[in-house]
């Protein structure tokens, strides 16, 4: 059962867990294009309740942050959704009122207290609480922290104007923060202390990162929307049907889980159900994993 609050070390670094909603997403066959409903018989001995609601054949989604505490940083790894914004026709996410914040205090972090925040992609579900409304204005949530966004998403959604809803949140999440003198784009690797690693992963959208995290023996890899469900861990040639260059995030999907197997790093994803993250496992040519229940 999820939590909206957790917490565990990962070698010296402590990660915390927040989330902001869960639930029901997209049924799996609009999701997934490539959705096989015998793939739901091989595995729904694990699948439900946790995973996939049977009855409606839903993904059941988390939206939730991660917040790295390592090597003097305190870094927050995607923002979620936000309150008080435009995100129709999606009526769950259009002028939220949820705790988040709160959330935040109650496991120890103050908006002051985030030296980064990390957006692994530009999607509206990933900036939302870059920004708060404050006198009709919005405004960094995060005061003292660099927003750090991948030049190529920046460029992509800055030369992409449509009225949808990555545009709305680009406009009122994202712009604002380069207008306040906050944000650094990053190309390629970005090294932002020793043991937090940013890489692209391109696919999902064209500047996806990812945050590897070392700490001695152990490891993680944060990895947004590279995966937005378990089963791409069994078929990690499924894209989600909001995957923009579809070649490009197999190739990042399958790097990622290649990682996870030879380091015994654990896949940190952005969406999974509880216990939201896993190690991977080699299954000849294929994966499989086990989840972690630290």
């Amino acid at each position: 059962m999820s939590v909206p609050i957790s917490q565990q070390t990962i070698g010296a670094a402590r990660v915390t867990r927040v989330e902001e909603m869960a639930g029901p997403g997209f049924r799996l066959s609009t999701i997934f294009p490539d959705w096989d409903a015998a793939v739901f018989e091989e595995h729904k001995d694990w699948l439900v309740p946790t995973y996939v609601n049977p009855e409606k054949m839903t993904a059941l989604l988390n939206m939730h942050s991660w917040v790295v505490e390592h090597n003097g940083l305190t870094v927050l790894i995607d923002t979620c959704v936000g309150n008080d914004k435009d995100r129709m026709p999606a009526e769950n996410w259009t002028n939220n009122q949820g705790p988040y914040l709160e959330r935040l205090a109650e496991a120890g972090f103050q908006p002051e207290d985030i030296d980064m925040v990390m957006c692994t992609h530009l999607h509206v579900d990933h900036v939302g609480w870059n920004t708060k409304l404050l006198d009709g204005r919005w405004v960094p949530t995060f005061p003292n922290a660099k927003y750090l966004f991948s030049r190529a998403d920046f460029e992509h959604y800055q030369a992409h104007a449509e009225e949808d809803m990555d545009r709305l949140s680009f406009v009122d999440s994202v712009l604002p923060i380069v207008e306040h003198g906050l944000a650094e784009m990053t190309e390629g690797d970005h090294l932002l202390a020793e043991g937090l690693l940013l890489e692209p992963a391109p696919g999902h959208t064209p500047g996806h990162i990812t945050l590897k995290l070392e700490s001695g023996a152990d490891a993680a890899i944060f990895t947004g929307d590279i995966l937005h469900h378990p089963l791409q861990v069994y078929h990690p040639e499924w894209n989600s049907r909001f995957c923009i260059l579809p070649d490009e995030a197999r190739t990042s999907r399958r790097r990622v889980l290649d990682f996870c197997a030879d380091r015994g790093a654990l896949l940190m994803p952005a969406h999974f159900g509880a216990p939201h993250c896993c190690h991977i496992d080699r299954a000849g040519e294929a994966y499989s994993l086990r989840w972690h229940h630290g």
